[in-house]
């Protein structure tokens, strides 16, 4: 079985070494030293989807860095393909007890498996990348007619702060700063934001950027806290998107029975049953 998976990985990996652009290190250096364990929060990403919905299904992750999703999935899914520029190493030590996983490297954006999937997800992800109208392109084309794709990221509503302030921060500061300092940094600034979390946003004040964000802050561990504020302090480029851009990857692209909404303010989980 072993020596199957093996060269069922080998024969992936050489359809998509051409696709394999530059690698970002800062993605492997993140993934290396923080972890994901928060199931539920996963299932809020894909509603109206759920991890029932996997049982039995061949499954494509679309970008799964250190494997923290990959292992959501995996105990429901009969076949999981997980795939990564940069992190997979860090995948296959995480979900090595699994035996229907198969790791391959690739550019999401590009990578062409000669293969389609029951259920293609890309949690957390396509905002990173360089051209998500691309990115969701090629997820089309691995899923397969009748097959559900599912997309959670980032909004370009409700997040002006992060959009603004943030990211302009990031490109001229943070960007350069050794990645123990990043770190440093992003622990002192997240037990900053507990001040105000369980101080000003316990008040019934809806109108507070991010209010709604908040009520997930405090049902977080520290370390998840701390993760949430490196990822993106860290990611080296992010491209929010509207509304009307998610919605129209699926109507452009032949899907039905679409569900695009809005998460806690800050982002959109997006799917659809590709026709």
């Amino acid at each position: 079985m072993e020596d199957y998976k093996r060269l069922l990985a080998n024969s992936y990996k050489e359809e998509c070494m051409n696709d394999i652009q530059r690698k970002q290190d800062d993605w492997k250096w993140q993934w290396e030293r923080f972890e994901d364990k928060e199931r539920w929060l996963f299932s809020d990403w894909i509603l109206p989807n759920t991890l029932e919905d996997f049982r039995g299904k061949r499954v494509f992750d679309a970008g799964c860095g250190g494997g923290q999703h990959t292992s959501f999935v995996a105990p429901y899914a009969q076949e999981v393909v997980a795939v990564d520029l940069n992190a997979l190493e860090v995948a296959k030590e995480r979900t090595k007890a699994f035996t229907n996983i198969r790791y391959v490297e690739g550019d999401i954006a590009k990578i062409e498996l000669n293969d389609t999937f029951d259920i293609v997800y890309c949690v957390g992800v396509i905002h990173h990348t360089d051209d998500p109208d691309a990115t969701f392109k090629n997820l089309v084309k691995l899923t397969k007619s009748g097959g559900r794709t599912i997309v959670w990221c980032y909004s370009y509503e409700g997040n002006f702060l992060n959009r603004v302030f943030v990211e302009d921060a990031k490109r001229l500061i943070l960007i350069r700063l050794p990645k123990s300092a990043l770190n440093a940094f992003s622990k002192f600034l997240t037990g900053l934001v507990y001040f105000p979390v369980y101080s000003l946003y316990l008040l019934p004040l809806k109108f507070l950027p991010y209010y709604e964000y908040f009520q997930n802050w405090r049902k977080l561990s520290f370390e998840r806290n701390h993760l949430n504020v490196f990822d993106k302090l860290n990611a080296p480029q992010t491209d929010f998107i509207k509304k009307e851009r998610a919605e129209r990857w699926f109507t452009e692209n032949g899907y039905r029975d679409i569900s695009v909404t809005p998460y806690v303010g800050v982002s959109w989980r997006a799917s659809g049953t590709k026709i």
